[in-house]
């Protein structure tokens, strides 16, 4: 697969197949993705990979918990005041979303059924976690983001589909508990890896992406 063709197809999945992902197949990725750029070479991230007994362990804990309940996260995943044109864009994020599988918005119940399936990481059958170590900055955490992005599209030239999950962050006590991450570790999110579920319905919509002249300044170029 051409990285065009990655960064194309790449998305959020919502919906996985019951199928593995291999051992090999994910350390592949893993290890081609520590090319990934940081500053200093400081390499800040930590990954903890869960398939099989422990991932459906680590599930089964979820499986009654409240979705919006959770604990206080320890960092702002938004600003607290999302000014325009980024609210509205995370506002249609989420109406698409649930309009893709026919939950209007009055049908409250039906969309935190949705929503809750992040905890079950909407049925893949690996996850991965990323974390950080807590005296680390705001620059390493750009560089865990690209990272990320580096590990999601060379999943997709395995042929896989991903969705980070920023819900971990509210959940971030129970995690550490079940993973035993180090005191000095803080997580950030979690990533649900695995092969797609092309025939529902959540998998058939895309978000919408700004035209480069909402957020492009060209200085100095011209038109050859």
């Amino acid at each position: 697969m051409e990285l065009t063709e990655a960064v194309a197809t790449r998305f959020s999945a919502r919906a996985f197949l019951d199928r593995p992902v291999g051992r090999e197949q994910v350390l592949r990725i893993l290890d081609r993705a520590r090319q990934a750029p940081s500053g200093g070479n400081v390499q800040p991230w930590h990954v903890w990979v869960l398939a099989g007994k422990p991932l459906a362990e680590f599930k089964a804990r979820f499986v009654d918990a409240d979705p919006l309940a959770g604990e206080p996260a320890e960092f702002d995943i938004y600003p607290s005041k999302l000014k325009q044109p980024y609210h509205a864009r995370r506002f249609k994020c989420g109406e698409d979303l649930y309009a893709s599988i026919d939950v209007p918005r009055e049908d409250r119940p039906g969309r935190l059924r949705q929503y809750a399936k992040n905890l079950q990481f909407f049925g893949a059958p690996m996850a991965l976690f990323f974390a950080m170590d807590r005296t680390m900055g705001l620059p390493q955490w750009a560089h865990l983001g690209m990272f990320m992005q580096t590990i999601m599209l060379l999943a997709r030239e395995e042929g896989l589909h991903t969705c980070a999950q920023e819900v971990w962050s509210h959940w971030h006590d129970s995690v550490t508990e079940v993973l035993a991450l180090p005191d000095e570790m803080k997580l950030y999110c979690g990533m649900a890896i695995g092969y797609l579920d092309e025939a529902q319905p959540i998998n058939q919509w895309r978000t919408d992406r700004a035209p480069l002249d909402e957020f492009v300044t060209l200085q100095g170029l011209d038109d050859s």
